[in-house]
């Protein structure tokens, strides 16, 4: 009866144990990758974790999620650019299936930190790639992880969002015309409110005042997908205010910056000459549909 109740009780042992791993997102065991868990995640002690990810790193110990791990929790304690020194020096060591994930953060960490040059270089090879037939494997799906879960991604969904994050940085270098061009290939590939209201604001910017209204106003009559949405909608307001606001300005003035009517003629332009190029066979059918914007656009 003694040993019945000794092993009954090591039993729950182990089931509370495991069930506390389970409910903190916690590793199981006692190596330097599982001690900065515990440190960020449980002890709360973002530096501790940093601490021991770096050692986690240095002894080969689970090196792909430490690098990434050690880099969000260091954006978090605003040591982004030490984040993307680790990143930039170590992720050789990581594995070929990791290199996508960290990329990723890079891009948050350049936006983070306003290197807007290094964040859209980033962002237009990662297009390339999917272009190329490279990221996905050929195949229309691949497995993301965010949060601890996993779930699946399109190409459609990839492309539309490395094309956000990359008018994004064009809008803060007063590029519109190529913002312009790269929010109008999103809206092709994935359209939504928030890429109305994305489009709208770089046509504000220029001026042109009444393409932006059309656009709110689509929003506004919930004629495009997630014009529900609160957040969306109150942001819609807000353009449409700043919209009223700009009206009594000249509007036959020059309204941009130089920068803005310049072309990123690298990518933007350059789509023309990557539809003509040796990956014809493994082209998405997205940069078909696109191709032909470049000559909308210059006219």
């Amino acid at each position: 009866m003694k040993n019945d109740n000794t092993n009954s009780a090591r039993s729950n042992l182990v089931k509370d144990n495991e069930l506390f791993h389970v409910i903190h997102k916690v590793p199981c065991g006692d190596t330097p990758y599982v001690k900065a868990k515990h440190a960020q995640l449980i002890e709360k002690n973002p530096e501790m974790a940093i601490v021991w990810f770096w050692k986690a790193i240095n002894t080969g110990d689970r090196v792909d999620s430490a690098l990434k791990d050690m880099a969000v929790v260091m954006k978090q304690l605003d040591r982004s650019e030490e984040a993307i020194e680790a990143i930039k020096s170590f992720r050789p060591r990581c594995s070929k299936n990791s290199q996508d994930s960290l990329d990723n953060v890079l891009i948050d960490l350049y936006k983070k930190c306003g290197r807007m040059e290094e964040q859209v270089e980033l962002l237009k090879r990662k297009l390339r790639q999917i272009y190329q037939g490279e990221a996905f494997n050929g195949k229309p799906t691949k497995t993301a992880r965010s949060h601890g879960k996993k779930f699946q991604v399109t190409v459609q969904q990839e492309i539309a969002r490395l094309l956000g994050n990359l008018g994004w940085a064009y809008m803060q270098q007063a590029k519109y015309l190529s913002a312009e061009a790269v929010y109008r290939k999103a809206q092709m590939v994935e359209p939504d409110a928030n890429k109305s209201c994305n489009l709208a604001m770089c046509l504000i910017k220029q001026g042109r005042f009444e393409e932006g209204r059309a656009l709110l106003d689509d929003v506004f009559a919930s004629r495009v997908l997630g014009a529900d949405d609160c957040r969306t909608r109150q942001r819609a307001d807000e353009l449409m205010s700043e919209l009223e606001a700009s009206l009594p300005r000249r509007l036959d003035a020059e309204m941009e910056d130089v920068l803005g009517n310049i072309l990123d003629d690298d990518f933007v332009l350059g789509l023309e000459e990557m539809t003509a190029s040796n990956y014809r066979s493994k082209r998405l059918p997205i940069f078909e549909q696109i191709s032909s914007f470049r000559n909308q656009l210059v006219c």
